[in-house]
């Protein structure tokens, strides 16, 4: 199949359509991390994160990186963290 543009020119077209067009099921989103879809088209809730919650396990975090022992309270916080990303997803 071959189309003709404006100066005379014979170009081959493709066949299965517009090559800038994905699967859908190949696209993933950056809010939910879903198949099928994008971020501006998510319908799941965005993640809350306040300023308390963020400033936390910011603390935990450089607090594991300079090899300082965790409280068990800051264990238990992180998983708790990590069980909500979990339900949340």
């Amino acid at each position: 199949m071959q189309n003709q543009i404006g100066n005379g020119n014979l170009v081959a077209a493709r066949a299965e359509g517009n090559a800038a067009r994905q699967n859908a099921n190949q696209i993933r989103c950056y809010n939910c991390r879903g198949f099928g879809h994008y971020a501006r088209n998510c319908t799941a809730r965005p993640k809350r994160r306040d300023a308390a919650y963020l400033q936390i396990q910011l603390l935990i975090a450089q607090k594991e990186e300079a090899g300082n022992q965790l409280q068990a309270e800051e264990y238990d916080l992180m998983a708790a963290a990590a069980d909500l990303d979990e339900i949340e997803e």
